[in-house]
């Protein structure tokens, strides 16, 4: 097992850390319009991109941030890009944060931070290598370059895996890593460029709606410095989403989980190494320099009530008795681990949904109140493709991609308002998050949430055939 060095025992002092030095991109809070097209809430990399694609798009758009940008869960991010979905508006949309990565830097002048180093999806699994055939042949339809590799073409490329623990790997060398804090900086730039202002440190303390019409719709939001008008407002507030709705006595379906990954001290053989996703073993690796960031999804996750509000640039304490689960998959794939010390740990809030997709479009109960959030610990890698499809939804009433599996009206209303069944849907999605995907796959929890007519007579039925059966025998 891995050793603990001196560092992070000096980090566990307390159980939140902060980060200094945050840079300022914020226009005066203290003076905020009384107007403006699209009032975005949230500055992590998903309102970031919002902010970005609308005003491309000619909207006069703002962002509201109740503290700094990427202060929430943005800035503690892995930052993990893999172009290789299970399904194909996925795909599409990972090729539109592609697109905004390879082009950013030439528009702005900022480097978003991307690292093209390729990634590797281990299989140990016959059933897990049919899955990663079935992505090749996806990605070969969208023209993304991948191939199947043998564990000895694998270890070639990543020299201190092992080999003998697996059967085969499936290579995406578009794969790569993304730097929070220099994604968002490229983007602000360039929404701001077009006309796009940001406000730091100015929460929004109340949603003004107007049911007059006969339908409830938005007509502005509250500041401690003003009330903005709008007719049009985005919620991409993370971890923190569920409290806009609320304002006006409305829910929706997210839950907030303690969501964790290890920083090793330096490994010199993973230089340049690809990416790893260990789907069987339900762990990653990122490789940073030359040292592994370690994450995965656990079977039993810290379910949060909620997020502080003031919970900014802070992380709480890494629980090890949950997380050496995924420590004693990843030296069994990764021998080396087992002397390498780990340099620091992250332990931060994440937002999860209970079918493992974003939450985004126009609530059906109030017009103009858009979603982008829920992005189940992907929000970076689906930020620029998502963003663009929201832009296009806000402007013309409805995405160009078919968004169903996002939109927030996949949710019945009483799915919307129910706290335990979106608790325990989210922690399986959350648990089954690398697990395979099998066609018409059933939750195993939620169950009877909704039953039709027939249900007490057919489970009466069934119940009286097994005491027949049974007392037969």
């Amino acid at each position: 097992m891995l050793r603990s060095s001196n560092l992070i025992r000096q980090y566990k002092i307390s159980c939140t850390r902060k980060l200094k030095n945050v840079r300022n991109y914020s226009n005066d809070a203290t003076s905020v319009p009384k107007q403006a097209d699209v009032v975005i809430i949230g500055g992590g990399v998903i309102g970031c991109s919002t902010l970005y694609h609308l005003t491309r798009k000619g909207v006069k758009a703002i962002l509201l941030e109740q503290a700094k940008i990427t202060s929430g869960t943005t800035w503690h991010t892995a930052g993990l890009f893999w172009r290789l979905r299970p399904n194909d508006v996925e795909v599409q949309l990972l090729r539109g944060t592609k697109n905004v990565l390879d082009s950013l830097e030439e528009e702005t002048g900022v480097n978003p931070g991307f690292i093209q180093n390729g990634g590797l999806f281990i299989a140990r699994t016959e059933e897990r290598v049919q899955e990663y055939q079935r992505l090749h042949t996806l990605g070969h339809f969208f023209g993304i370059e991948s191939q199947m590799l043998t564990p000895q073409e694998t270890v070639r490329l990543a020299p201190v895996l092992n080999g003998n623990n697996f059967t085969a790997a499936l290579y995406s060398p578009g794969d790569g890593c993304v730097d929070p804090s220099m994604l968002c900086s490229a983007l602000i730039k360039g929404a701001t460029a077009k006309g796009g202002k940001v406000y730091e440190n100015c929460p929004v303390t109340n949603i003004l709606t107007d049911p007059s019409s006969g339908v409830t719709k938005i007509v502005g939001v509250e500041t401690p410095s003003g009330t903005i008008n709008t007719k049009c407002v985005v919620n991409a507030a993370g971890a923190w989403s569920r409290k806009f709705p609320n304002m006006i006595s409305l829910d929706i379906p997210l839950s907030p989980m303690k969501h964790a990954y290890i920083v090793t001290e330096s490994i010199p053989e993973v230089k340049n190494m690809p990416n790893v996703r260990d789907h069987d073993a339900s762990v990653y690796f990122r490789i940073q320099g030359d040292a592994i960031c370690i994450g995965g999804y656990e079977n039993n996750p810290v379910l949060l009530k909620e997020v502080p509000s003031d919970f900014q640039f802070s992380l709480y304490e890494l629980d090890h008795s949950i997380f050496d689960v995924h420590m004693q998959k990843a030296t069994e794939l990764c021998p080396a681990l087992q002397t390498a010390g780990i340099k620091s740990t992250v332990c931060g809030p994440e937002s999860f949904t209970p079918d493992h997709k974003p939450i985004m479009g126009e609530d059906p109960r109030v017009g103009g109140l858009f979603y982008i959030c829920g992005f189940n610990s992907a929000g970076m890698m689906l930020s620029g493709g998502c963003a663009e499809q929201m832009a296009t939804w806000i402007i013309k009433g409805r995405p160009e991609l078919p968004m169903f599996a996002y939109d927030i009206r996949r949710f019945t209303p009483s799915m919307r308002n129910a706290r335990s069944w979106t608790i325990e849907t989210s922690h399986e999605s959350y648990v089954k998050n690398y697990s395979v995907v099998y066609p018409h796959d059933q939750f195993l929890s939620g169950r009877n949430f909704k039953i039709g007519p027939f249900h007490e007579v057919r489970f009466q039925y069934v119940n009286t055939i097994i005491i027949i059966s049974v007392k037969r025998i």
